[in-house]
């Protein structure tokens, strides 16, 4: 009786090999689309920052006009001169109000647009009320995704009124 000898397989053949290397390529197409666009959602993470640091510096700002008597039509801001409103927040009327709320709050003009008070809409950017701003990350600036991904600070003239900070993230 002639015995048959067993080989011992001591490898991955190629066809397994190609099989592992095929569902590892689909998982991969699945999964990529999900990571490609990371950018979206710091731009989201940006804007929230940017409107924290906004808040906060009207906050301290409003907070010096209380403190120096609540009357005053205007104040000295990081040596500036900046228009109050009735409740005691910085006017943002006209651009120098707007450069000096942004320079309070610590946003870099190399990183974001300004859209001065009353300034009208382009094919880029949004439009602006006489009474607010809008900062415009600038790297949605020069494209259609700024007209949907900002921050907004609208002041009031009602007095007690606190001013209005929000973000439209909805195409960053």
């Amino acid at each position: 009786m002639k015995k048959f000898q067993t080989s011992q397989q001591s490898g991955f053949t190629l066809i397994e090999l190609i099989v592992v290397m095929v569902i590892l390529g689909i998982l991969a197409a699945t999964a990529l689309p999900k990571f490609i666009d990371l950018g979206s959602d710091a731009r989201a993470a940006s804007l929230n920052g940017a409107k924290g640091a906004i808040s906060s510096a009207s906050a301290m700002v409003h907070g010096k006009w209380l403190a120096g008597g609540s009357n005053a039509t205007t104040l000295d801001v990081e040596g500036s001169t900046v228009q109050m409103d009735t409740a005691g927040y910085m006017k943002v009327s006209d651009a120098a109000n707007a450069a000096i709320l942004a320079t309070v709050s610590g946003i870099n003009p190399a990183d974001y647009t300004l859209v001065a008070p009353g300034a009208s809409a382009t094919a880029n950017l949004p439009a602006a009320a006489a009474n607010e701003i809008k900062f415009v990350p600038v790297s949605v600036a020069s494209n259609p995704k700024g007209l949907n991904c900002y921050v907004t600070y609208q002041h009031t003239t009602n007095a007690n009124t606190f001013p209005s900070v929000t973000a439209t993230t909805t195409s960053c």
